[in-house]
């Protein structure tokens, strides 16, 4: 069974020690270490070599937010999970832009909590399920009224299979369920999507909705193969 490397940031002793404490009597998680937010570097990851790192979005000696940003910038394999009591729209976008992969909410069971580790470790997107359904939606719309209309990339050869990922993907399905809705493994489906975000030279699944939202684009329009 392959463990996974935890980085926990959280600010509150009381918070960091419990949260470290349930997590190592869990045998497929490994809390390699605990930082009081005034205490970490980035830095440590190199040393520590982690796949996850699970954090407070309101630290406060550090900005969560930017913190997340070189996380994903600096070391791109390594699945950052946030931790707040209510997460607002506003705040869920900025993340999931800059790079997060998970939600937790600080009144999570053990058992929610654990999972969402787990899920995230193994490539999935994971939102609370009070924030899930129309949320993501939420987050594409108000990104494209901000952004505006993208120019439809008519060079792009996109595979029948690529498209109908991007469209799921659009409708704000995960990994998994596009796998179970196509009838084909996760490992495939994980495949399909890196290969979309390269050939659209995009960095995240919100991308890739957005530009789908704003792309109506005919199969005359997109080269099919």
């Amino acid at each position: 069974m392959k463990r996974i490397r935890l980085v926990l940031i959280e600010d509150n002793r009381l918070l960091r020690d419990g949260i470290s404490a349930m997590l190592k009597k869990e045998p497929d998680i490994n809390v390699v270490a605990a930082f009081d937010d005034h205490d970490f570097a980035l830095e440590k990851i190199s040393e520590l070599k982690p796949n996850l790192v699970l954090l407070d979005l309101g630290l406060a000696n550090q900005d969560s937010l930017e913190l997340v940003k070189a996380l994903s910038y600096e070391y791109q394999d390594v699945k950052v999970v946030v931790m707040d009591l209510v997460p607002i729209q506003d705040d869920i976008k900025r993340f999931v832009e800059a790079g997060v992969s998970g939600f937790i909410l600080k009144d999570a069971t053990i058992a929610e909590f654990t999972k969402t580790l787990r899920v995230v470790a193994g490539g999935e997107k994971v939102l609370p399920p009070i924030l899930a359904g129309s949320l993501f939606s939420q987050i594409v719309d108000s990104a494209v009224n901000e952004m505006g209309p993208l120019k439809v990339i008519e060079s792009v050869i996109m595979t029948k299979r690529e498209g109908e990922i991007v469209e799921l993907i659009a409708q704000g399905l995960a990994n998994k369920e596009i796998a179970h809705k196509l009838n084909i493994s996760i490992y495939t489906v994980k495949s399909h999507v890196h290969n979309i975000l390269e050939k659209m030279s995009l960095n995240t699944r919100v991308q890739i909705a957005i530009h789908s939202r704003n792309t109506e684009v005919t199969s005359s329009e997109k080269k099919i193969v």
